[in-house]
């Protein structure tokens, strides 16, 4: 009998453990999400800056003003959805907090940007993914191509002889806004929109509904860069976070 107790003891302790050490278990494999940086808004190319030391104009490097060196970004023309990985070189170079980067030449023709609007969006992304090794891959075997490769020695064969039809092209109209932020409540909208027009005399404010519990603060529309950057370099003093710049809102 005394057996049977110590047996049954035993095994009440045992599985009281078990499931302490379940408990434990399931609260250390709790995910952490991180938020991921992300922008949209104008860089600035190096050959229209001062500040391009040390910036290789044939690399994927660029300057920032936020992320950590060697943070790998993921940059998009929103425009044709072509996009590169870049890396960030330094982010200790000043430059106007208007352009969310300075990028370099040959970042700008892959992307086939218009240097006279160079709209870009920027996304920090993970090392480890699949998508930055392919990438890195690429870029890396590009790169011996390009430095084995004879200049002179290359030459491109239209296989396509016959003439394009040529598509018309409808300009595009330059209008852009500046976000401010989003809010959940339409009166802290209202707030802030008040704020703005107290403290920087900008009158051009708007607050449009995206959802019953999203609001969003914009500023504009602007038809030239010039006007946009005066705005943008005025709501700035506000101390405003990552404020980005929406085409065609």
């Amino acid at each position: 009998m005394n057996y049977k107790k110590i047996l049954i003891l035993f095994l009440f302790f045992l599985l009281n453990s078990c499931e302490q050490i379940k408990t434990v278990n399931q609260k250390t494999l709790k995910p952490v999400f991180e938020k991921k940086y992300s922008n949209i808004g104008f860089t600035l190319v190096a050959e229209n800056s001062n500040n391009i030391k040390n910036l290789d104009n044939r690399s994927f490097n660029i300057f920032h003003k936020s992320l950590k060196k060697r943070s790998l970004v993921k940059i998009t023309n929103p425009k044709n959805g072509k996009s590169l990985i870049a890396e960030v070189k330094s982010n200790k170079v000043k430059f106007s907090s208007f352009y969310n980067s300075i990028i370099t030449e040959r970042i700008a023709e892959d992307l086939e940007l218009d240097l006279k609007e160079p709209y870009i969006e920027i996304l920090l992304v993970s090392k480890n993914s699949t998508f930055i090794a392919k990438k890195s891959k690429m870029f890396e075997e590009e790169k011996e191509v390009a430095e084995k490769a004879p200049v002179d020695g290359i030459q491109i064969n239209d296989l396509n002889k016959k003439k394009k039809k040529k598509k018309k092209v409808e300009k595009e109209i330059f209008s852009y806004f500046i976000k401010i932020a989003d809010f959940y409540y339409k009166n802290s909208a209202q707030m802030m929109r008040k704020r703005i027009i107290e403290e920087t005399s900008l009158k051009n404010t708007k607050i449009v509904k995206l959802s019953k519990t999203k609001y969003r603060v914009l500023l504009g529309p602007f038809n030239d860069i010039k006007s946009m950057q005066q705005s943008f370099e005025k709501i700035k003093l506000l101390d405003f976070e990552n404020i980005e710049i929406l085409k065609n809102v």
